[in-house]
């Protein structure tokens, strides 16, 4: 019996992956709602910080990139780097690509990933079903990886919930329950700056928080970066020209480099359109540190450091930490403690090899947790051009 390949998580990445399999024929079951991270754990509002040319779900077939899209929805064609991708748009491209290549998708979760007793991995589902499958790709995308800063932590005992003091940006769908309220934005990156106009258009008082001195940037818009520097999905750089196209070597860097690039490249940084909605409705407070949150009486205060050195308290009615996303194995608890403890990790990051195979023969990492192996391409959706066809070569030479 040929046991099939098991893809879960059904975002960019799975959905890239899943479409590669079956176009070379290998049986494939794909897991999970499609595009759930886009649905629901980010704001309705909310526009794309990549172009469309880096915005294109990777597959074999003709005919399924974000422009083919638009024209069969009958929606404005986005094309140019000036045009700007509005997310019920790229939610819309995601699950009609996923109709159209990955139809047979299913809307299970995966409970527990094991070795097999005889050969490949053991998946639980949660509709009970046991089944065997000869490799597991993981592309579970953002799901459980909010990252809360310890300093942030102490306001919220039980984690950051929305109706709490304190909560995560992936919490908030709809930003306008906080009409008429005061909210501290902790963050300098697109997720805390676009996060903070929605919640101000919305009627809220907002004021950022952001560490360093003139840490809240925007990128140059189109027409004003450098023409004699080399084009790629996100700008005008030698840096990012090499970052997007030739991720091969990126593994074999110091893992000090490696973790740092992940972090910085392209980030924090607001999308050039964001500025002129962003300057004038809302407050910049730059400090030169967080020391703690607390919430004594149910109002949240975060207690900070100047950068003349004196503390400070700043009060709201509520926080919202655009703190990012964290990759740490220990979070994905599908995985039995077994295999957990037997991958080897950096900075609690899969460690990657030649088609982003894990330690763990069989077990594959694509998108974000495979940032820190292959670089920051992967936390985009155009790193599945990159991703996707090598990753499955080396499965179907492996497991073929």
């Amino acid at each position: 019996m040929i046991h099939p390949v098991a893809v879960i998580g059904a975002g960019p990445f799975g959905l890239s992956t899943a479409a590669h399999l079956r176009a070379r024929g290998i049986p494939v079951r794909v897991f999970g709602e499609p595009m759930v991270s886009w649905r629901d754990h980010m704001p309705a509002g909310m526009l794309l910080k990549s172009t469309p040319a880096a915005s294109s779900i990777d597959t074999p077939q003709r005919g399924h990139t974000l422009a083919d899209y638009c024209d069969a929805a009958g929606v404005p064609r986005l094309v140019t780097d000036e045009d700007i991708i509005p997310v019920e748009t790229f939610i819309g491209y995601g699950e009609w690509f996923q109709q159209k290549l990955v139809p047979g998708l299913e809307r299970v979760r995966v409970v527990s990933v094991d070795r097999g007793q005889g050969g490949g991995f053991e998946l639980k589902l949660d509709s009970g079903e046991l089944f065997t499958a000869r490799a597991v790709v993981v592309a579970t995308g953002l799901s459980g990886l909010a990252h809360l800063p310890p300093e942030l932590a102490t306001a919220a005992a039980d984690g950051p919930t929305p109706t709490g003091p304190l909560s995560h940006s992936s919490q908030h769908h709809d930003l306008s329950r906080f009409s008429g309220r005061d909210l501290l934005v902790v963050g300098a990156g697109q997720s805390a700056l676009e996060t903070a106009v929605l919640a101000a258009e919305a009627g809220a008082r907002v004021r950022v928080v952001s560490r360093g001195r003139g840490r809240v940037a925007f990128g140059a818009p189109p027409w004003k970066q450098p023409r004699l520097r080399p084009e790629s999905p996100f700008g005008r750089a030698w840096s990012l020209w090499a970052l997007s196209y030739y991720p091969h070597p990126y593994r074999f860097l110091p893992a000090r480099t490696r973790h740092y690039l992940v972090r910085r490249v392209l980030g924090p940084l607001g999308a050039w359109w964001l500025r002129d909605r962003f300057e004038g409705r809302v407050q910049l407070q730059e400090i030169a540190r967080l020391v703690r949150a607390s919430a004594p009486h149910g109002g949240p205060s975060l207690t900070v450091l100047t950068h003349t050195g004196r503390t400070v308290e700043l009060h709201g009615d509520h926080v919202i930490a655009a703190t990012g996303y964290r990759v740490d194995i220990a979070a994905m608890d599908f995985l039995a403690h077994e295999l957990r403890t037997e991958l080897a990790v950096s900075r609690g990051t899969p460690k990657l090899g030649a088609g982003y195979v894990s330690s763990v023969p069989g077990l594959y990492f694509t998108g974000l947790p495979a940032a820190a192996s292959y670089g920051p391409v992967m936390r985009f959706v155009c790193g599945t051009q990159f991703a996707s066809p090598r990753l499955v070569r080396h499965l179907a030479a492996a497991h073929g």
